[in-house]
């Protein structure tokens, strides 16, 4: 999974709300079971998994369902060690103009893998976790 999402990853990710689902693509960052997406607080994403944290991912040749929940705003102290890192790994497109991470409404959001499925070079690999890690 390291390997794979350990840089600026392109995934769908799934919210319900209303009994539908909703997806959308999110630029995510994956370190130790969990994948985390820097957005807007306020979004329709952060309010479906404020109401239902359960999510779906799917990205290059993995699928998996994870735990949603804000940490927070982006320049929280708290957040800095996370926060170098996510500079580092979107570097290409973060502070463009599109994110402002001096606005307190940016957060990151992290995404607990509770199942998923990689497949990689004719390889199948999946994970289980309990709920609520």
């Amino acid at each position: 999974m390291a390997e794979r999402f350990g840089k600026d990853s392109v995934l769908a990710l799934a919210t319900v709300w209303g009994g539908r689902p909703h997806v959308r693509y999110v630029n995510a960052y994956y370190e130790d079971g969990a994948f985390y997406i820097v957005t807007y607080g306020l979004s329709n994403k952060m309010k479906h998994i404020a109401e239902d944290p359960a999510v779906g991912l799917a990205g290059e040749w993995f699928t998996g369902h994870g735990l949603g929940e804000s940490l927070g705003a982006w320049g929280l102290d708290e957040n800095r060690p996370l926060t170098e890192k996510l500079e580092k790994a979107f570097s290409q497109w973060l502070g463009n103009g599109h994110t402002d991470l001096e606005d307190e409404n940016t957060v990151i959001l992290r995404v607990r893998l509770t199942d998923g499925l990689l497949l990689s070079h004719g390889a199948r690999y999946e994970m289980e976790r309990p709920v609520g890690l």
